[in-house]
């Protein structure tokens, strides 16, 4: 996924910004994940954090939201944890996305674009 400077800018800004959250600060990939990283590749985390986004967060209404994401088990789980990504409440707390209404495409992509560079600074 490429991000022009303007872009770069502001995944900057927003992944400094959630560093200063205790809660959120504290997730962390795994050697598990990191190998699981390592074997599938950066392109196919890439594409499994869209999939998770469209499947689990996009869609109005949201199932069981505040619980769809797993805690453990996939670099992107522990991305959207420390992204507060993972829930249309945290989605709307940090990032000032409404809860009630499907995610429009430059969401999704903006939601995809922080999940990976926050797992790339934490590899």
């Amino acid at each position: 996924m490429e991000l022009n400077e303007i872009q770069k800018r502001f995944i900057s800004a927003k992944l400094s910004n959630l560093k200063k959250s205790k809660f959120r600060s504290s997730f962390k990939l795994r050697e598990k994940e990191k190998r699981y990283l390592k074997e599938k590749g950066l392109e196919t985390i890439e594409q499994h954090a869209k999939d998770f986004i469209t499947t689990r967060l996009a869609p109005f209404p949201t199932l069981n939201d505040g619980k769809q994401t797993p805690m453990k088990g996939h670099p992107v789980f522990i991305a959207q944890h420390a992204t507060a990504t993972c829930c249309r409440g945290c989605l709307n707390k940090w990032h000032k996305i409404p809860k009630n209404r499907q995610l429009e495409e430059k969401e999704i992509k903006f939601i995809q674009a922080l999940i990976v560079e926050w797992i790339k600074e934490n590899n």
